[in-house]
């Protein structure tokens, strides 16, 4: 997973995101992972999406599921790279198996012909079987158009989007928050030139 450390102990609740005390709580119970339903995260570039996701697989980890953490960009090329070497259908088969699959970063792209293809195949093999968890910067309503085409897009989102919790993070980047000062940052009085 991206942050190994990441855990649902750690979340940051108290933080002006736009997290639910209650809803996260309950989450993190996990019956949402237990009646195969999909948790989508939502938010501008650094608000913790990934953060939490990583949190909510480890702990899904914790209550024995089968977790499997991957970025939507580089899952579609390793989905076209599998097609061609002949791993596609082991690739697929780990894909649907799993119990929770993590889509880090959907939406950064419009996908090919080729690419909703795989995406529906993935979303159909799971509907109702197992537990995805989504993380995008772009909000839901506009997933239809970033999907494409709109019957393909239909059968997808109708598969993710109708038994999933939502929660849309808000506020400032929390790496600008948290970052450390630059090397570059000489602004004490005695490095100034002038």
């Amino acid at each position: 997973m991206r942050f190994p450390e990441a855990c649902i102990e750690d979340i940051d609740i108290a933080s002006r995101r736009g997290l639910d005390r209650r809803n996260t709580m309950a989450l993190a119970e996990g019956e949402w992972l237990k009646a195969h339903e999909n948790l989508i995260l939502t938010g501008q570039t650094g608000t913790g999406k990934s953060w939490l996701a990583c949190a909510f697989g480890r702990h899904a980890v914790r209550l024995d599921q089968s977790v499997l953490y991957v970025r939507m960009p580089r899952l579609l090329e390793d989905l076209a790279l599998a097609r061609l070497d002949g791993r596609f259908p082991r690739l697929m088969d780990k894909l649907v198996r799993v119990n929770l699959l993590i889509l880090d970063d959907w939406g950064t792209h419009s996908l090919s012909d080729q690419q909703r293809f795989y995406l529906f195949e993935i979303v159909e093999e799971r509907y109702r079987r197992k537990s995805t968890l989504i993380t995008a910067q772009v909000p839901v309503a506009k997933w239809h158009e970033l999907i494409g085409d709109p019957t393909i897009a239909d059968a997808i989102l109708d598969r993710i989007i109708h038994n999933a919790h939502r929660t849309s993070l808000e506020g400032e980047s929390m790496r600008k928050q948290k970052g450390q000062p630059h090397l570059t940052d000489n602004e004490t009085p005695e490095n100034n030139l002038t």
